[in-house]
């Protein structure tokens, strides 16, 4: 494999400081040219291959800016994606320690465990239907290494889609037991609604959502697997979370998934 560009190398050495130090960094955009979105993947795949050099193992993806509202902010016509690993998952009613994530935000998602390939570079919703063996309510804690969160696109794909954590509920659910489309979702934190949402704020559909990431990784020759865990996208707003917090989200169909956050000076 050829040696990453200067300009990939100082962004992947950039975010990845900041994910060592938790001190975050500037953004990087400003080492690339508008728009340069292979470059921003690039990034993340170096930065990815670096975590995997280092015994880190990798267990699904989670697809990022499947909001319109969040897309237009960012002024992007698509999502984005990035890597799992299985030392992001946190179990279901945990604690997330003090001081683990920099800035960390919880948003509430459908969860997708394939059991078939989906190799195919056009892929369908009836692939996707025969290829998930079932689903679970989850939460994302996104988490950015960029200061203030001040990203664009070309920021959160080299920033791993700005991954931080995982949580997963404990009953899957087959998708002929729900419509992922029409479910709703509520979270609350500390007893009030913060967020709210339906499946088809996902994409249209939390399946649309598997669609276009089988598709993306297929043509870029590492296609999802059997055993694959996919995260779809928010349902609803973000929320940022602080020391102290608990969040319980539920999801019609699916059950509810809850995660706690360690008061400061309370590390583990």
């Amino acid at each position: 494999m050829p040696p990453a560009p200067p300009a990939v190398v100082k962004a992947a050495d950039l975010l990845a400081e900041a994910a060592r130090t938790r001190a975050a960094c500037p953004p990087v955009r400003d080492l690339f040219d508008d728009g340069d979105l292979e470059s921003a993947y690039a990034v993340q795949q170096l930065n990815v291959r670096r975590c995997l050099d280092a015994g880190r193992r990798i267990v699904g993806r989670k697809i990022g800016l499947t909001s319109p509202a969040v897309q237009a902010q960012l002024g992007v016509g698509q999502p984005d994606f990035g890597a799992l690993f299985a030392d992001m998952a946190v179990p279901d009613g945990g604690e997330v320690a003090a001081g683990r994530l920099l800035q960390p935000k919880v948003e509430a998602e459908v969860a997708l465990v394939l059991g078939r390939d989906l190799p195919h570079a056009e892929c369908t919703v009836v692939d996707v239907l025969r290829a998930v063996d079932f689903a679970l309510p989850a939460l994302e804690i996104v988490d950015s290494r960029v200061q203030g969160w001040d990203i664009s696109l070309l920021d959160t794909v080299a920033d791993n889609a700005s991954c931080g954590l995982y949580v997963l509920g404990a009953a899957p659910v087959p998708l002929t037991a729900v419509d992922l489309r029409t479910v709703t979702m509520t979270m609350a934190k500390g007893g009030g609604t913060v967020s709210e949402g339906t499946g088809a704020d996902c994409l249209g559909g939390p399946l649309n959502a598997a669609v276009w990431l089988a598709s993306a990784l297929s043509e870029r020759g590492d296609p999802l697997r059997a055993g694959d865990l996919v995260l779809t996208g928010a349902l609803g707003p973000m929320v940022p979370a602080a020391p102290g917090d608990a969040f319980e989200a539920r999801i019609s169909g699916l059950g509810s998934v809850r995660v706690a956050f360690a008061t400061e000076g309370d590390d583990q």
